[in-house]
């Protein structure tokens, strides 16, 4: 493989990242717009509204192309340029490839899922750096990062995404709508 084929591989992932993270920002800031404190169609007018504005400006994107293409002079560059930059450096790789899997039982799981629950409270969700913070309050997680909380979520079965909104901020989080359900004896402890 040439060094010319390496670097269009390079641009080709960069490419990759970049379009899956402004589609993530896309849908999320989409999504913002939903409005807990109304119903039916009302609640998700701000979600259309929202999607609106993202196909206009992406038909205008088109027609200003169209009409002038030499735009693509400049805006081919700058696509290339936020490719690269979208690469992930070899740090923040480094706890995504961990390989040893956290062993844990239903019952860490469900402690885990618990405590998740507690700490979202009634709010949509709870971000990582919460639930880190909580951890290593209560001596666990020493030396954690994020990163490596967001990669060891996953295989203890809670599920992160990449933005979740609580008090006006968005993160990576855990929300309330990807938590399963809690088992039938936490129900039964809840309701008791």
């Amino acid at each position: 493989m040439t060094a010319m084929q390496r670097k269009a591989r390079t641009l080709t992932h960069g490419q990759r990242l970049l379009l899956q993270r402004l589609a993530a920002r896309a849908a999320a800031w989409t999504r913002a717009g939903r409005r807990d404190d109304l119903d039916g169609i009302a609640a998700i007018l701000g979600c259309i509204l929202r999607a609106v504005i993202l196909l206009a400006g992406a038909a205008g994107a088109v027609w200003l192309i169209r009409r002038w293409p030499a735009v693509l002079w400049l805006a081919v560059p700058l696509w290339c340029w936020a490719a690269i930059r979208a690469i992930p450096d070899e740090d923040e790789e480094a706890p995504q490839k961990e390989t040893e899997a956290p062993e844990a039982t239903a019952d860490q799981r469900e402690q885990l899922l618990t405590l998740v629950r507690a700490l979202i409270g009634d709010h949509p969700g709870v971000h990582l750096s919460t639930l880190l913070d909580h951890l290593q309050k209560h001596g666990q997680g020493e030396g954690w990062t994020i990163a490596l909380l967001r990669t060891r979520l996953p295989l203890l079965g809670v599920p992160v995404r990449k933005s979740v909104k609580v008090r006006g901020r968005v993160a990576y989080g855990v929300h309330r709508d990807d938590l399963p359900q809690p088992s039938p004896a936490e129900a039964q402890q809840d309701a008791a």
